[in-house]
Parts: structure tokens; sequence; C-alpha cells
């Protein structure tokens, strides 16, 4: 089902239950053109132009994110192992899949935050930032770094609109979204991991050593 199938099929399913409910909802379906995407509902949600909550949401088990270099590359062109104390840095944000990140102090980030809390008493953060130093231990003729992953979880829910006036011929939309977000350290077992990593210099970076003020010398690039 894609996005304004769903966006259809939520729209229709209210417009049939309206009456047992007793709510306001028009009777006739929008005309095709007049269906508003994934993405529209969602900037109303952020605005405040539409009256928006995150139905049932459901938190899925927490993983280890994908690792990825968070330090300076620290190059080796010495004939012997070198060390070298490194800071790094890392911040990790949210994403939801009908598109775009959750901006941090953003309308959308307040409406999952007292969703998931209200449901799970879990603290949901849409960023989170670590910073630390570690020694980086590099071989002759090779480029380390510092490589960090974060733990990530997702939260399955429902995003439902209401208007006061009708929009695309409906006071409701309902838009399925999955946010995945950095998750605390620890959660379902999982712990964020930082490790050294380290490669063979290229033929290009090999000629910083042998041609310039490099030589014989132990050095860092920003990333």
């Amino acid at each position: 089902m894609t996005r304004n199938d769903a966006l259809r099929y939520g729209s229709r399913t209210l417009a049939l239950t309206a009456t047992a409910l007793g709510v306001i909802a028009t009777a006739v379906p929008a005309a095709a053109e007049e269906q508003p995407t994934a993405e529209q509902i969602m900037a109303d949600c952020a605005s405040g132009a539409g009256k928006c909550s995150f139905n049932d949401p459901q938190l899925g088990k927490a993983y280890l994110g994908e690792p990825r270099q968070v330090s300076e590359l620290l190059f080796n062109c010495t004939d012997s192992a070198a060390s070298q104390s490194m800071s790094w840095a890392d911040t990790v944000g949210s994403s939801h899949s009908v598109g775009g990140s959750v901006t941090v102090g953003g309308g959308i980030e307040g409406i999952i935050t007292a969703s998931v809390t209200a449901t799970y008493n879990y603290t949901w953060q849409s960023s989170h930032t670590e910073t630390s130093s570690f020694t980086v231990t590099v071989k002759p003729g090779e480029v380390g770094w510092i490589s960090r992953a974060q733990v990530m979880r997702q939260i399955s829910g429902t995003w439902q609109t209401h208007y006061d006036d009708p929009k695309w011929g409906h006071y409701y939309w309902f838009v399925p979204d999955t946010v995945t977000g950095p998750a605390p350290n620890g959660t379902d077992g999982k712990h964020s991991a930082v490790v050294v990593k380290s490669r063979k210099m290229t033929t290009g970076e090999k000629k910083l050593c042998a041609d310039g003020s490099t030589r014989n010398k132990v050095f860092t690039r920003s990333h």
C-alpha cells in the first residue's frame, strides 16, 4: 500500500464510521487531485495547522546502528607504530519514514515524546550527543580513526490529524509512520560501541608522506 493509498483508506474509513462515533466528517471522499501527500500532512502537524496525535506507538527492539567515523584521520609517515590521543564527537538524530528528520524542539518531536511517554513511560529522545577521547595506535604507512555505533530503536504508529474545517475534503487524515532514533545505552541489552579502525594509505596519501612537510611525521587531517 502506497502512502497516498494509506491516506485515502484512512479518510474513507473515518467517513464510514463517523456517524457511529459522533465525529464530524465529510461523507463524500475528496477527488483524486485533492488528496494530500504524507509530507503535506506532516507539515501541518509540525506547524500546528492540524491538531495531531501519534496514535498506538509500538516500540521495536533496540539494535546497534551502522558504525561511522567520528574523529579526524591519523596518518603515520614514520617507520614505527605511533600512538596519539584523539578527541571525538558524535551526534545521532532521528528520521521518520514519511520523509525527513525529526527536528529537535519541533512540533513533531513533542507529539512523539508525549505519546511514547504516556504509553510506555519510556523517555524518547530525538537526538543524542556524546564526546570523549581515545588513544589511537597506527602502524607505519597506515591511517587510523575512531568509529562509533549508536544504539537505535524504531517506533511505529499512526498520525491522526484533525482540522477545524475540512481540508482536502475531510476533517481527519491518517498517516502510518515509523520513527528511527537513538536509544539509551543498554536498551534491550544493546550497548553503543567505540572502536579504533585503520587501513593502508592510498597511493595519493603515501605521496603526502614522501613529498610534503609531513615526511617522517604523524599528522591528522579532518574527514
